[in-house]
């Protein structure tokens, strides 16, 4: 009979060592953590922001390269005679002629209170270029280079007379598009155009001070 209550006792002891232990173990294993409420910085996520921070510094550094744009010819715009004008370099000679719109015509004087044609012209052409030129338009045109009507360029004089076997009789200044300015017995200083019937009548050259 002691051997079975000796049995029983270690049955006992065994079995309460076991509850101990388990608890044991349950107690210090580590809980296992729960899925992360927010995503996890890893090296490549840090490094992606820096890299996208020096590539908007690099971007803000290097300029954007120049738009190149065509040469275009400079010109500008004449109120008075309503015309464009392509060469910046004619604008003294359109300005000076200009003013000098509306002068009455003044057989023998070159002023801007009276003038004549060819007044007119050795006026505006020593202001403008400093050039004195013959005071008659029959001299004058021996002062010039020929050149061809669809050649005119503006600055050139153009020269009129009724016949071949009259002598010339008018002269004026070209502008362009077939129009020229001149003193004319019927308006003073004024512009008009290739075109009309009397002067593609008596057209006779054009030449151009060298």
């Amino acid at each position: 009979m002691t051997k079975t209550i000796i049995l029983s006792a270690l049955a006992i002891i065994s079995l309460t060592l076991s509850f101990f232990y388990e608890e044991s173990l349950t107690q210090t294993q580590p809980a296992k953590p729960n899925a992360p409420a927010f995503t996890a910085i890893t090296p490549y996520a840090i490094n992606s922001g820096q890299d996208l921070a020096k590539s908007l510094e690099l971007k803000a550094l290097v300029k954007e390269p120049a738009i190149v744009k065509a040469s275009v010819p400079e010109g500008f715009f004449s109120k008075k005679l309503g015309l464009q004008f392509n060469n910046i370099e004619n604008k003294n000679l359109i300005e000076t002629v200009s003013k000098w719109l509306g002068t009455p015509y003044r057989y023998g004087s070159a002023s801007r209170k009276g003038t004549d044609c060819s007044g007119f012209v050795t006026s505006i052409y020593r202001e403008v270029y400093g050039i004195d030129l013959s005071r008659s338009s029959r001299s004058m045109f021996q002062d010039v280079k020929r050149v061809k009507r669809k050649n005119l360029r503006t600055g050139d004089l153009i020269f009129f007379r009724r016949s071949p076997k009259e002598p010339i009789f008018h002269v004026g200044i070209y502008l362009k598009g077939n129009k020229f300015v001149h003193s004319a017995t019927n308006g003073g200083v004024r512009v008009s155009s290739l075109n009309e019937a009397f002067y593609s009548k008596n057209f006779y050259a054009a030449g151009r001070v060298i």
